[in-house]
């Protein structure tokens, strides 16, 4: 079972911690985060790849909460940034510029402009528009930035068409036919530095065959920028690596290395790496607790105090994620079951025909591998409070975000006079 949890004496715990008395001091809804899983993920990663010192740029759109970014940076990790937020907190958690990528189609120049004061290591860029405007930028603060491109090499990463980046239809990157001619008009603005390349193909690939279709294109690129006399130091492949939800076969990073490592000797480039759900998704859960169990003619729907408000992936994707018990009933019948939230929408649901042992009013349920895209994604939908988020570090429970108040919930929202006004 991932996330170090386990049965003791049909309650579910997670570092020898019982999950229902950490409900019961906080509360739920609540993530619960696995800092031991979380290094464990980090480390992983980049042994697979040592030899060649790789950068391991943890991509905050997939968890961006503090404690979770300052762990990585403490274990040596940098940053995949795709706003002005991540960026701030990126360098607000201690992580060097110098292990900073700015990623994203759609940057701003205040984002742009934050980059560069920032001095990071590199930005990826998305279209000739963008370079164009960051060497404008960087004229007007007198510096020189480093870039790559984001190449966009055709690559059907047999994933969810919602996150599958690198097809021709994508809004992603440069086509990668188009790539020498878009790096060589870039040679030509002075205030640029032409350092790397870059991909992603997509998110929560299970297979290894697209990344070695990837690796190919990537170093053949390499090899003809070099050849127009361009100093490609940096190759950066992106993230995607995907985890298991549902008893999937998965490809580990050290395999990912089988097939990465003898052309990334060969080309000598420094690689960069951009993995986010492979480095947080099992390393948390989502604590709920039943508020009613519901039958119809047709259905039984389990009601939680938390829905597609805290956790849109069901919703959004159809995704699966594993539910357990937190406290098991021997006497509990197994009966299909919809899991459902309280938010006023029908998509709202976390488990469809899901076998389950009953649950009780008051229960608590842990939805699995949630520390990815989970408190990213959550919104205020219906007015609800967004969860709290609490990790485990070294044997200590600590309370990383505190659960959103009411006061939260209404915070930079004015009524103006004019509307206490008779009319």
């Amino acid at each position: 079972m991932s996330h170090n949890l386990t049965y003791e004496e049909n309650e579910l715990c997670c570092q020898g911690f019982e999950i229902k008395e950490i409900a019961d001091i906080v509360g739920t809804p609540f993530f619960l985060y696995d800092h031991q899983k979380l290094i464990g993920n980090y480390q992983e990663f980049y042994r697979a790849f040592d030899e060649l010192d790789p950068l391991i740029c943890y991509a905050y759109k997939a968890n961006s909460n503090l404690a979770v970014c300052r762990a990585l940076t403490q274990a040596g990790g940098g940053a995949d940034v795709v706003s002005y937020g991540e960026l701030y907190k990126a360098l607000l958690v201690g992580t060097p510029p110098n292990k900073i990528v700015f990623n994203g189609n759609g940057k701003t120049d205040e984002e742009l402009s934050a980059g560069v004061e920032a001095d990071i290591l590199m930005f990826n860029i998305d279209s000739g528009e963008e370079a164009i405007r960051l060497n404008r930028i960087a004229e007007g603060l007198g510096k020189k930035v480093r870039i790559a491109f984001r190449v966009n090499p055709n690559i059907d990463a047999r994933t969810h068409p919602y996150i599958s980046t690198a097809l021709k239809k994508s809004k992603f990157g440069i086509d990668i036919s188009r790539a020498v001619e878009e790096y060589k008009k870039v040679q030509q603005l002075d205030n640029l530095e032409i350092t790397g390349v870059h991909c992603h193909i997509g998110s929560q690939i299970m297979e290894l065959s697209p990344f070695a279709d990837t690796i190919d294109k990537m170093s053949n690129l390499v090899k003809d920028l070099r050849a127009e006399g361009m100093d490609i130091q940096y190759i950066n492949l992106g993230g995607g690596l995907g985890i298991q939800y549902k008893g999937e076969k998965i490809a580990d990073p050290s395999k990912l290395a089988d097939i990465m490592l003898p052309i990334l000797r060969e080309l000598g480039c420094r690689p960069i790496f951009e993995p986010g759900r492979y480095i947080v998704g099992e390393m948390g859960i989502l604590v709920a607790e039943v508020l009613y169990v519901k039958r119809t003619e047709v259905k039984t729907f389990v009601v939680l105090n938390v829905g597609m408000n805290a956790l849109i992936r069901p919703a959004l994707y159809q995704a699966y994620h594993k539910i357990l018990p937190v406290t098991k009933r021997e006497d509990s019948k197994v009966e299909k079951v919809e899991i459902v939230g309280p938010i006023c929408e029908s998509g709202d649901f976390l488990a469809q025909d899901r076998e389950l042992p009953l649950p009780r009013p008051n229960d608590y349920l842990a939805i699995l591998n949630a520390g990815a895209y989970g408190f990213s994604m959550a919104s205020n939908y219906n007015a609800h409070p967004r969860p709290a988020e609490v990790m485990i570090i070294d044997g200590d429970i600590d309370i990383v975000r505190a659960r959103e108040t009411m006061t939260d919930l209404i915070a930079g929202e004015e009524i103006p006079p004019s509307l206490f006004e008779e009319r």
